[in-house]
């Protein structure tokens, strides 16, 4: 396998706990624009065929809500990231084992934290600069996702770690900066929307809770620019509701 495919693939895994690398071809690529764009993703190959014919895509527009008596969002993640990488399609951070989520009597570890140029989640058919997706799995290998709007305001210490720290080539993962603080990307409310849905880029599988916050975090104008350096537009377009409900905290 050509070095360049294998950090690929490895990068690919990184952000798709849940692929397999038997079932993903050695040379398969994917990106947000032209032949290898979002609209052709259910071609790659067979197990990415949920991106076409899937039911409960992601992401959505966040429209009308149901308001519910949800379990309160228990994060208790660690003060800092193991590694910070450019796998081709975003920055990441991965985080060694022991973060967690705790939602209701469900258990979820924290695998790692991606950003998207604009976001994907739309709210009244409003995106926003950028969305990060605090990725989590619990022992059943289902997904829970914490989805972070982003708008453009007072400097965010996190991210500005995380833009000052960035590779800007694809490549190998590398230490993070230890000063870098995951909790400093969550706003002081966690209210949340909710709602049945898939992972955003291939293979799509459809084993993810989403939990998006309702209320945005405020990240320097510049730190926004500097990120869309590297990736101006990393977002994939909203998929169809088919009538499945978003339910919206109390």
């Amino acid at each position: 396998m050509h070095r360049r495919h294998f950090l690929k693939t490895l990068a690919g895994l990184a952000l798709c706990p849940l692929c397999a690398p038997a079932t993903l071809a050695a040379d398969a690529h994917w990106s947000y624009e032209g032949a290898t764009g979002p609209g052709k993703w259910g071609d790659i190959d067979a197990a990415s065929k949920a991106c076409a014919i899937g039911s409960q895509q992601s992401p959505v527009d966040i429209g009308s809500t149901v308001r519910a008596q949800l379990p309160r969002l228990n994060i208790k993640w660690p003060s800092h990231a193991d590694t910070i990488v450019n796998n081709g399609h975003t920055i990441q951070l991965n985080f060694a084992p022991g973060g967690r989520l705790l939602l209701g009597r469900e258990s979820y570890d924290l695998l790692q934290v991606h950003f998207h140029r604009p976001s994907e989640h739309l709210i009244g058919g409003r995106n926003f600069p950028m969305e990060a997706h605090f990725v989590h799995r619990n022992a059943a290998g289902n997904l829970a996702v914490v989805g972070v709007l982003m708008t453009a305001g007072r400097r965010n210490t996190a991210f500005a770690r995380v833009i000052a720290s960035m590779p800007d080539k694809e490549g190998p993962a590398v230490k993070a900066d230890p000063a870098f603080n995951p909790r400093k990307l969550l706003p002081r409310q966690l209210g949340y929307y909710r709602y049945p849905g898939s992972l955003t880029t291939p293979p799509c599988s459809e084993t993810v809770e989403w939990l998006v916050l309702t209320t945005p975090i405020e990240v320097a104008a510049t730190d926004i620019a500097a990120f869309a350096k590297l990736y101006p537009m990393n977002a994939r377009p909203v998929q169809k509701s088919n009538r499945r409900a978003v339910l919206r905290s109390q």
